[in-house]
Parts: C-alpha cells; structure tokens; sequence
C-alpha cells in the first residue's frame, strides 16, 4: 500500500503546480471551472525516467476552491527507473484539494499494488495526506483479494500507512491465506 500511497502522491503533484492566469474572470465564483481539459494523459518524469502515468476523460481545476475533479481516471505507477508498473488503478471521479493533497475516490474504486500482491475493490475511498490515511465510507464494502487465494471483504476500511495497519469496522468475512513470505 506504500507505493499505491506515491502514486497518489503523484496525481497530486501533477496538479498543485500546473497554473494558468487569465485575467480577472471570476468564473469560480459561479461554480464554473477556470480549466477544462479532455482526454487528458500525464506522465511525471524524473531523471528522464517515467514515475507515473496518469489518464483521465476530464479534468476540471477550481482555482479559488484549490480544487481538481476527474472522470473516468485511470493511473500507474513505475519501479526504479520507470522499468515495470508496480501500481494500477481506476476510479469513475477523483476530487484532489491541492492545498492539503487529500484525494476523494468514489465510483468503482480499483488499486492493484503488483508489487504488494493485493487488490483493492471498493466504491469509495478517501485519502487523507498528512495523517497517511486511507478509509472508505462506513458502508461501503471493500474487497481484498490476492493471486494465493485469499479474498475476503468488509465494511468501513481504514488503513494507516505509516503503521502499516488496517482495520474494518464490521462484517468482515471471507479468506485470508497466509503465506511464509507475509510479514
């Protein structure tokens, strides 16, 4: 969950520092975007060597609510030196405050952290920056599965990824196999 928690980082990135000035038109007042661009695809670079790619059908930038809204995102992130995806994702709308770099995920939410062996499947899912939170709402559902078998749900996830915790708030059931390599 680490790497998925640097791509995220990495959407963020990609927008807090992406500004265009036109004028005095207040069209964030009336709700409108300032910017409006489709088919959108991003690739961060470091070093001449692919972080992340990013896609999505539309993004729209609030200036004075700090704000980007995405439809229809998709998203990968790269090992060393931009080798091998190791993180793939999907969600149906993405809202990102540039300010604080929270991210808000719902419709269809799906993370797959290759490197982790570990699929996360959920309709909603928040992630907070500073505190290195990830929940999902207390009644949506959130399904893990992994190539060994294990698969299992529950409801109202919260994961913290400095401790590399996660609990659920109730319903859990399914199958968890443990394997040697799991620490």
């Amino acid at each position: 969950m680490k790497i998925t928690v640097i791509c995220l980082f990495c959407i963020i990135i990609l927008f807090s520092g992406c500004t265009f000035d036109y004028g005095d038109n207040e069209s964030s007042d009336d709700g409108l975007p300032d910017l409006i661009m489709e088919n959108v695809d991003y690739v961060r670079v470091r070093s001449a060597d692919p972080l992340a790619r990013l896609h999505a059908e539309r993004v729209e930038r609030y200036e004075k609510q700090s704000v980007v809204k995405m439809q229809n995102v998709t998203f990968e992130q790269y090992g060393e030196r931009g080798a091998e995806v190791n993180v793939l994702g999907s969600t149906g709308n993405a809202v990102i405050e540039i300010d604080s770099g929270d991210i808000f995920m719902d419709s269809n939410v799906r993370i797959e952290v290759l490197t982790e062996d570990i699929i996360l499947e959920t309709y909603q899912l928040e992630w907070r920056d500073e505190p290195k939170t990830i929940t999902s709402g207390e009644s949506y559902e959130v399904f893990v599965y992994r190539d060994n078998g294990t698969s299992f749900s529950g409801m109202g996830l919260h994961g913290n990824t400095r401790s590399r915790s996660w609990e659920f708030l109730g319903n859990v059931r399914g199958t968890y196999i443990y394997d040697e390599g799991d620490e």
